[in-house]
Formats: C-alpha cells, sequence, structure tokens
C-alpha cells in the first residue's frame, strides 16, 4: 500500500492536504553571500529592520542576517508562519534541505508537532562548492547507501530516535554539472528505481540544465513520473522550450511565487518574473493538458520572505495566488490537481 513518508511516521497520500512541494524552514545559505555595489554596504549591514529592508529587498544576498536561516529567530518566526499555513488551509510542507545546506532534522520534527503541518524531510545532496570534505570525495556507491539508508532506516536523533526522510531533495548542481553533481545525480537515479521515491533536482542557471540533469538520472534508472524540476521559473524563459521539456515526463515545479524583484542577485543576466508572469505560464502549460505535471511553491530561505521580516509567509500560494487564477479561468478540479493530487502522487511510495 502507497505510503508519505513524513518525520512523525508514515501517513496515506490522501491526508497530505494542500501540499507545498520546495520550501526549507531551516537552513544554512550563507555560502551565497554576494559582495552589494559598495555604495549601499553600509546599508546592508546589521539585522532586518524598516530601515534596511528595502535594501536587502533588492540584495537579499547581502545580507548575512538575512541568510542566516537557522538561528532562533528564524525558528520562532517559521513556527509562526508554519501556524498561519496551516490556519489558511496548508497540509503539508516538502522540506527541501538536503546535505550541504545544514539540514535540521531536528526542527522539522518539532515543527510539525507543534503546528500539526506534515513536514517531509529530504535526503540527497545540495551543489558541490557547499559540501563538506568527506562529502566531496564520497563515490556513487557511498551516496546509494547514504540516500538508502536515510529513507529506510533514518537518521538517529538524540532524545528522538530515528526520523525518515520521505524523497531525495533538492539535488543540486551548476551548469556546467559538476563531477560530484553528476555521482549525486547518477546514486539519486538508482536508488529512485529500487525504492521507487520521489526525487527533486536543483538546475543550474542555464536553460540546458534541466534537460542535461533529466537525461542523467533516466540513465541511471530513475522514473520520470517520480522526478521534480525546481525552479523552473528562473531557468527555461521561452515558452516553446517549456514545452519541449514538458516532454521528458517529469513534474515541471514553479516555486519561486512571491519573489516579485525583478533583478534577480544570483543571475543578473536575466530578469526574475513577477508572480503575474508566472502565473500566465502555467496558464499556458494548463492550456496544452499539462496540468497533471505542474507543482507550485515558493522556496522559502532567506528571512525576509517570513511575515515577521515583512515578506509574504508560506501561505502566500494558498491565499493570494490561487484566487489569481480562478479569476483567470482555473477550475476547482485543476487547482486540486496542482497543490493536492500531484504533490500525493510525486511523494507516495511502497516501503
Amino acid at each position: 500500500m502507497p505510503i508519505v513518508q513524513t518525520v512523525l511516521g508514515t501517513i496515506d497520500p490522501n491526508l497530505l492536504g494542500r501540499t507545498l512541494t520546495h520550501e526549507h524552514i531551516a537552513l544554512d545559505f550563507e555560502g551565497f553571500h554576494c559582495e552589494p555595489p559598495v555604495d549601499f554596504k553600509p546599508y546592508l549591514d546589521g539585522k532586518i529592520c524598516m530601515e534596511n529592508l528595502g535594501f536587502i529587498r533588492q540584495y537579499p544576498y547581502s545580507n548575512r542576517s538575512n541568510t542566516r536561516f537557522y538561528d532562533e529567530e528564524t525558528r520562532t518566526a517559521v513556527l509562526k508562519d508554519l501556524e498561519l499555513y496551516k490556519k489558511f488551509g496548508g497540509g503539508t510542507i516538502v522540506e527541501n534541505s538536503s546535505h550541504g545546506l545544514r539540514r535540521n532534522l531536528e526542527f522539522m520534527v518539532e515543527s510539525s508537532k507543534k503546528t500539526g503541518v506534515h513536514i517531509v524531510a529530504g535526503t540527497g545532496h545540495y551543489i558541490h562548492d557547499l559540501q563538506e570534505t568527506d562529502h566531496k570525495n564520497m563515490t556513487v556507491e557511498q551516496m546509494t547507501d547514504l540516500y538508502s539508508k536515510e529513507i529506510i532506516t533514518g537518521v538517529e536523533l538524540e532524545g528522538l530516535g530515528m526520523v525518515k526522510c520521505g524523497f531525495i531533495g533538492e539535488v543540486g548542481s551548476v551548469y556546467p554539472i559538476h563531477e560530484f553533481e553528476k555521482r549525486a545525480i547518477k546514486a539519486t537515479g538508482e536508488i529512485q528505481e529500487v525504492l521507487g521515491c520521489g526525487v527533486s533536482f536543483h538546475p543550474g542557471r542555464d536553460a540546458e540544465a534541466p534537460f542535461e540533469i533529466v537525461r542523467l538520472y533516466l540513465e541511471a534508472g530513475g522514473k520520470a513520473s517520480k522526478c521534480v524540476m525546481s525552479h523552473l521559473d528562473r531557468t527555461i524563459f521561452d515558452i516553446d522550450q517549456l514545452l519541449e521539456f514538458a516532454k521528458m515526463g517529469c513534474y515541471m515545479q514553479y516555486d519561486l511565487f512571491g519573489t516579485e524583484c525583478s533583478f534577480y542577485q544570483l543571475n543578473m543576466t536575466v530578469d526574475m518574473p513577477s508572480d503575474a508572469q508566472r502565473i500566465n505560464n502555467l496558464m499556458k502549460l494548463i492550456g496544452e493538458g499539462h496540468v497533471d505535471k505542474i507543482l507550485m511553491s515558493h522556496d522559502v530561505h532567506t528571512k525576509h520572505r517570513l511575515t515577521s521580516y515583512g515578506g509574504h509567509g508560506y501561505h502566500h500560494v494558498h491565499m493570494n495566488i490561487l484566487p489569481r487564477m480562478f479569476a483567470k479561468g482555473l477550475s476547482v478540479d485543476q487547482v486540486e490537481q496542482m497543490t493536492v493530487v500531484n504533490p500525493a502522487k510525486w511523494l507516495e511510495f511502497n516501503i
């Protein structure tokens, strides 16, 4: 019988409810620190406040407090936003912090117990540059051993026992793909074939990256029907190319909802789309018959996107985006497909 594995145990896939498939509730993003323009640097120091929030919204990765998404202040703000998410109809959060991002399984367990939100944890490896030395040298066999152990047996936590991961992800890569990252993709495909679990990939910031990742994954034995390609809203901008990618058969995830700043600090050669543009692209995908392969989320990973710091929180998609999609003609069944049915089908497996 298919199950979904949360940090508190297995549940029936039908009990997930509305699901955000790419979020973080605790991670270390300081490795992505970017130096701002010299004249702005004095305005990007210190903790987030009204005086510097406007600067941080433009340069989110230039404020160290903002990318320190693991301290006590963050945990307090995250719990508040998870409670809001639950209040406004949210059911499940898929937490994509993998090895290299300072994953915090203890806080996932605590958050789920305190808020009633189901939380699914991920195993796998993020990009090469953020890995510890002992992980950088891992072979494919060592990676598959690690991933399978964290899903089948779990991770032992003091006072909590064994906590199991429920999918592989986010598996991160840059472009061109680093050799370490190719090994992680291969290991992901091999374990997916054996366990049948869902997997999620973080592509490099190039339109060719998603295609190459899926090819490597499929060659290793992974199923396209259990694969999510994240961050497509900042990766593939041409709708014809996006429709071509859709032919590969994996889930297409628009997961930067709420990011409305057109200046994308991590790739200054492109313009970050607005929520309106995201909606329009998804409506085109739906019109072409791909509603059964669409997932939506926010990828919250910095403080300024939490409501305590002037952000949109985890309820933004459900409370602000879906009503706009209804206004554009989307049906209740189509919304349920993207936010309830698709996530459950992706996450369910037999174990």
